[in-house]
C-alpha cells in the first residue's frame, strides 16, 4: 500500500471534507471511497475501511451537538433501536452481497432524495417552531429508521440523506437537531457494521485511521457552523449536496 506524502494527504484532505459534508447534511462518502480507491482497494474493503472514519467522525460531532445542547438525549434510545436492528441486517448483507448491487442502491438513495428536496422541501427541512413527534406516536418513523439502518450497514454512502429524511420526515426535528441525532444514529449502526467487518478481516486500519484523522477535525468544525447557520442555509446546503451526490452516483464506474 502506498503511503507516499500525495496519499496521506489526499485521504486526510478527502477527510476533512467528507467530515463537513457528512455532519451537516450527507453523502461524504462519495468523497472518501473513491479515495480509498485510488490507493489500490477492492471495494469492498474500501467500504469497509471508510467506516472507521465514519465511526470517529460521528463520535466527535455527537460531543459537539451535546455540548451545544442540540442533542435530545431522551430521544436517542428510541431513534436507535430500529437503526441499529437494520444495521445489522445491512451490515451483513454488505459482507456477502455481490459489489455490483452498490451502485443501483446509492443512485436510488440519491436521486429520491433530490426529488423529494425539490417536490416536498418541507418534509425535509420542517417550518421553525415545529414540534416534533416522539417515535411511539409515528409508527412509519419506526420503518423508516429500520430502513435507514439497512442501508447505512449495507453501504455507508449516502445514509445521511436516508436519515434525514427519517428523522426530519417523519419525526418532523429541525435540521440542527436532526443532524446531531443523525450522527447519533450513524454512530451506532456503523459500530455495528465495523464488528461484522473486523471479524471479516475487511479493514485496513492505516489508511483508515489517517483518514478519520481528517473527517474528525471536518466534523467538529461542522457542528460549530450547524449552530451557527441560518436554517434557510442548511437547507440550501442540503439540496446541493443532494444534488452533488446524484451526479457522483451516476458518475461513478
Amino acid at each position: 500500500m502506498d503511503y507516499s506524502f500525495f496519499t496521506v494527504a489526499l485521504l486526510m484532505g478527502t477527510g476533512f471534507v467528507a467530515g463537513i459534508i457528512n455532519t451537516l447534511a450527507g453523502g461524504g462518502s462519495n468523497l472518501t471511497l473513491p479515495a480509498l480507491m485510488v490507493m489500490g482497494m477492492p471495494a469492498d474493503i474500501a467500504n469497509a475501511t471508510n467506516r472507521v472514519g465514519v465511526f470517529l467522525q460521528n463520535l466527535t460531532a455527537t460531543f459537539g451537538f451535546r455540548k451545544a445542547k442540540k442533542l435530545d438525549n431522551a430521544d436517542i434510545l428510541p431513534v436507535m433501536i430500529p437503526s441499529l436492528l437494520g444495521g445489522v441486517v445491512g451490515a451483513f448483507a454488505a459482507s456477502y452481497a455481490p459489489e455490483t448491487w452498490l451502485k443501483p442502491l446509492l443512485l436510488s438513495a440519491m436521486i429520491g432524495m433530490t426529488l423529494i428536496m425539490i417536490v416536498r422541501p418541507t418534509l425535509i427541512a420542517p417550518p421553525e417552531g415545529t414540534v416534533p413527534f416522539k417515535v411511539r406516536e409515528k409508527p412509519s418513523a419506526w420503518i423508516a429508521l429500520f430502513i435507514a439502518g439497512v442501508y447505512g450497514g449495507f453501504v455507508q454512502a449516502g445514509v445521511g440523506f436516508i436519515l434525514i429524511t427519517a428523522l426530519a420526515g417523519t419525526l418532523r426535528y429541525d435540521l440542527v437537531r436532526t443532524n446531531a441525532l443523525k450522527m447519533v444514529c450513524t454512530m451506532g449502526f456503523t459500530t455495528l457494521a465495523l464488528g461484522v467487518f473486523i471479524w471479516n478481516g475487511q479493514i485496513l486500519w492505516i489508511p483508515g485511521l489517517i483518514l478519520a484523522s481528517g473527517t474528525m477535525l471536518g466534523s467538529h468544525l461542522a457542528v460549530k457552523m450547524a449552530i451557527k447557520a441560518n436554517p434557510k442555509h442548511l437547507k440550501w446546503f442540503l439540496f446541493i449536496m443532494t444534488l452533488c451526490g446524484s451526479a457522483a452516483a451516476l458518475l461513478s464506474d
